[in-house]
């Protein structure tokens, strides 16, 4: 479990979906005004809701473009899809980043998912099973890439993986992961904890080192406190364009405040 030490965090996933950029740009400065933690964009072509041809914008460009608008958040993909660039590639364009923001970058990866980005972009769809076999031998390259850079990163750039296969994807946060993104309820959450301490303890990692977030909706007072229990330390809301609403946000930012 988490130590207690570890702070609370928000985070925000501002989906470059339906808006202008000046309004995404609009969006970042309110939620770094408003206090999130780390604000996140997505690695999507298209819009996931809402009209399928809507407005959209490419991820790691626009996280170029936050890494110099902000001064305080971290920021990062939730997440990034491993299939769309190679692994050594990406490995430099996040340097790049860590270094454009000042050591702000969390580089969140994930084995893909969402078919029509690879149909329409040239991509070889395959499984689910030949993804994350990619995404284990990313992995490692990403890291012996960061080794190699001149300059190399400002900072051990916390590697964030998302998704909850028992079998593969907590194997590989328990190999790789400083931060374990869900999407679980609590009693979800509280077996996957126990699939994740049994990997690393097959690795011979403490899994404690790793920190827990979930994605959240809705009030903080319901569900906050028994998954900061369960070790939760960042709690993930997302706000889409055109308007970018960020009232969640506020709730959970004052809600980390009052603690």
């Amino acid at each position: 479990m988490e130590p207690m030490t570890r702070q609370v965090r928000i985070a925000v996933q501002l989906q470059p979906q339906h808006a202008d950029y000046a309004q995404i740009r609009d969006a970042v400065a309110r939620a770094e005004d408003a206090g999130a933690d780390v604000v996140f964009t997505w690695d999507h072509f298209f819009p996931l809701r809402g009209d399928a041809d809507g407005k959209h914008f490419e991820c790691w460009t626009v996280l170029g473009a936050w890494a110099e608008q902000t001064s305080r958040v971290e920021i990062g993909a939730l997440v990034t899809c491993n299939s769309y660039r190679n692994p050594d590639l990406l490995a430099d364009m996040a340097r790049t980043v860590d270094h454009i923001s000042g050591g702000r970058l969390v580089l969140g990866i994930g084995a893909g998912w969402f078919e029509r980005d690879y149909v329409e972009y040239g991509y070889e769809f395959g499984t689910a099973g030949s993804r994350l076999r990619d995404l284990s031998e990313a992995l490692p390259r990403i890291r012996s890439r960061w080794a190699k850079l001149n300059p190399p990163p400002t900072r051990d750039i916390p590697v964030l993986i998302g998704g909850g296969g028992e079998r593969k994807t907590l194997r590989y946060v328990a190999e790789h992961g400083d931060i374990w993104l869900s999407w679980s309820d609590l009693e979800t959450l509280r077996r996957k904890n126990e699939v994740l301490a049994r990997h690393c303890a097959d690795v011979g990692r403490d899994p404690a080192e790793i920190e827990r977030s979930v994605g959240m909706r809705g009030n903080p007072r319901e569900k906050g406190e028994a998954l900061v229990a369960e070790g939760v330390r960042l709690f993930t809301v997302s706000a889409s364009g055109p308007d970018y609403d960020l009232s969640t946000l506020r709730e959970w930012v004052a809600w980390r405040d009052a603690r």
